[in-house]
């Protein structure tokens, strides 16, 4: 098991997922889900499992993966639908219009809050030099990073919005994370992904990063992070130690 270290003499920026790691937003697309799900369910199939059916097919992935994956596991087929269908249709697009719908409604009425841990790490990061974006598979990821109060904290975002432009494959894909790097001008050996998702820390793994940390929050499994591709698992962010400074030529 790797010490919990970033050194700064091998990695010289940091990619940061938002949701779970950046933001403490992970509960409230949960419920979102739930909210959305369990109304669809009714009379198909058990109802959605708030942990386990979270972490394993909706966590990490762009909303309509999210729902591909998990309707897939549990043997239920919808038509793919459009944009313009409306919020809640027994669609794909419908179904995730309507949880989009629940989350933000969230969001504006009770705003984002960011880990007051990574803040600490972030702040540290970027006094020894290092650099640091945002990487979020949701179109919101952007406006989610700056209801929290540290857009300023990160070089760049990366989101759902340039995936779209873009036509990035969403995570387990390492695309997200590799343009990151590529906007920052440093190849993926040089960088450190940091995820509380499967899919990312997946993600993270196949893009060939300098270095991959999970954050296990709310009993995600270690062993299954570390199985997917963590070098480091956390509980928390805090538990992270920096060494070294980015040398000011290549930062």
């Amino acid at each position: 098991m790797n010490e919990p270290v970033i050194d700064l003499t091998t990695i010289s920026a940091v990619l940061f997922d938002t949701d779970g790691v950046v933001t403490d937003t992970a509960r409230g697309h949960a419920a979102a889900w739930k909210h959305v799900f369990d109304a669809f369910l009714r009379g198909r199939s058990t109802p959605f499992d708030i942990r386990d059916d979270y972490l394993r097919y909706v966590d990490g992935r762009p909303r309509l993966d999210g729902i591909r994956t998990f309707l897939g596991a549990r043997g239920i087929t919808v038509p793919e639908g459009s944009p313009d269908d409306e919020p809640g249709a027994a669609t794909v697009h419908g179904l995730g219009l309507a949880k989009d719908q629940v989350f933000m409604a969230q969001v504006d009425k009770y705003g984002v809050a960011a880990f007051p841990s990574t803040v600490s790490l972030l702040h540290e990061l970027r006094q020894r030099g290092a650099r640091t974006a945002a990487v979020s598979a949701s179109l919101h990821g952007r406006k989610l990073v700056t209801s929290a109060g540290v857009l300023h904290l990160f070089d760049l975002v990366v989101d759902g919005n340039d995936a779209a432009l873009m036509n990035l494959p969403g995570k387990p894909d390492p695309a997200l994370f590799l343009e990151a790097a590529r906007r920052l001008a440093l190849p993926a050996a040089g960088a450190a992904v940091v995820d509380a998702a499967l899919p990312g820390v997946e993600a993270g793994g196949k893009g060939g990063f300098g270095l991959v940390v999970a954050v296990a929050r709310d009993g995600a499994e270690a062993a299954e992070l570390r199985a997917a591709g963590a070098e480091v698992v956390v509980s928390d962010l805090s538990e992270l130690a920096v060494r070294g400074r980015v040398p000011p030529t290549t930062a």
